[in-house]
């Protein structure tokens, strides 16, 4: 399908994008998808039938990421991982943890997380102000997954950092060339997590490294390569989705208050306002995967060996799909939103996610009156790239 002068909508290193995508998203949901420019072989999914279509079909579209350039620092070392494998070694790779991040043993947590949620607004609450990303967001997530991993917790600040450059690591100039800082940031993430892996060999305890240290050295289920980029895996993963999915939460009550006075005077409504959450705002906007074959997809053929570009974030915001798509309602019913993914590569962590932000809101909840932006006329500022969506700073007052 040729692509109209007027109508390129997507420029996603655009500033303007980087702020506000959904915008650029409207004019994409309004007809099939198309090239991101004439004769560039990218293909952009944006509608939510297309989304799901693509996502629930790792045959013709594939997972597995082109190899990178050496000058790029990939923070798994070229070994494969969960969201970028297809069958079987994703089938592999996910049988190894599924037990561990099942919603029973997720469930387990549930006291834990309570009270570092608590203990985060006991200490981050002065005089009526709470910076929600650095108090709230960026920790909790952080902690619960550090413990999970048998990490120190007094690490927790570093790997916080790590995982901000790791997310980042799209940013690249026209060589394919990741930023210095981000270099430096991945190499010392994974030499940290090297020397944590060869400890757990010394002294095997009772956490997610141990059990994958073992189905590397008992029955090499692993190799080498893949249990570090495992271990990486879990611990960007296990922090970016859920901190993002908090902030934008946040932001969005604060703009939307009486949404927020609904939800004290409810808080039965809080597993349906985090779904709702995940929808308007989603943690993850892009995800990329590439034709194994000629395909065609909403009327719009793809070659094979085009990239197409999984659009989530415009998906929830599908008229086609939901009612009034740019209104924020914790109580939307039906809301199934794809901003956990579809198909084998629905995301594992997606239990861990929904029981920190829940308990989260409900320690918010219980806890503040109100909440609204320091300054509602403040530009806010997001970061890491494209792909993700997720706040620096989230400045509150609160009473």
């Amino acid at each position: 399908m040729p692509l109209m002068a007027d109508e390129i909508a997507y420029s996603p290193f655009d500033p303007s994008f980087h702020a506000d995508p959904y915008p650029h998203y409207a004019r994409l949901l309004a007809g099939p998808p198309r090239p991101v420019a004439p004769g560039v072989p990218v293909i952009m999914i944006a509608r939510y039938a297309d989304v799901v279509a693509v996502t629930r079909d790792h045959a013709r579209f594939s997972s597995v990421l082109p190899q990178m350039p050496p000058q790029y620092a990939d923070p798994f070392g070229g070994a494969p991982t969960m969201p970028f494998s297809d069958p079987p070694v994703h089938t592999r790779l996910r049988r190894l943890v599924a037990r561990d991040f099942s919603p029973r043993r997720i469930g387990e947590l549930a006291p834990r997380i309570e009270e570092i949620a608590h203990q985060l607004l006991d200490e981050h609450v002065e005089g009526g102000r709470l910076e929600a990303m650095s108090a709230l967001a960026d920790q909790l997530p952080v902690v619960i997954i550090a413990e999970m991993l048998g990490i120190p917790i007094e690490h927790r600040a570093r790997f916080r950092k790590w995982s901000d450059a790791v997310a980042s690591n799209v940013a690249v100039d026209a060589e394919g060339a990741s930023p210095p800082a981000v270099i430096e940031a991945v190499a010392r993430l994974r030499e940290y997590l090297a020397h944590e892996i060869e400890r757990r060999r010394i002294e095997p305890g009772e956490d997610l490294i141990s059990a994958l240290v073992v189905a590397h050295d008992t029955s090499e289920a692993l190799n080498t390569e893949e249990l570090l980029a495992f271990v990486v895996l879990l611990l960007v993963a296990g922090n970016e989705t859920t901190t993002n999915l908090i902030g934008n939460g946040l932001l969005a009550l604060a703009r939307n208050p009486e949404q927020y006075e609904r939800l004290r005077s409810d808080p039965a409504l809080i597993p349906s306002a985090v779904e709702e959450m995940l929808r308007y705002d989603s943690p993850v906007q892009t995800l990329m995967r590439f034709a194994t074959r000629d395909a065609e997809v909403g009327g719009t053929r793809i070659d094979l060996g085009t990239m197409v570009t999984v659009m989530f974030g415009a998906a929830n915001r599908d008229p086609a799909q939901f009612p009034q798509p740019d209104r924020f309602d914790i109580a939307r019913s039906p809301n199934d939103h794809v901003a956990f993914g579809e198909g084998i590569h629905f995301c594992l962590g997606a239990p861990l996610a929904r029981l920190e932000a829940r308990i989260a809101f409900k320690a918010i909840v219980e806890r503040f009156a109100t909440i609204a932006l320091a300054d509602p006329s403040a530009a806010l500022s997001y970061r890491g790239s494209f792909i993700t969506r997720g706040l620096r700073e989230l400045p509150l007052i609160v009473s």
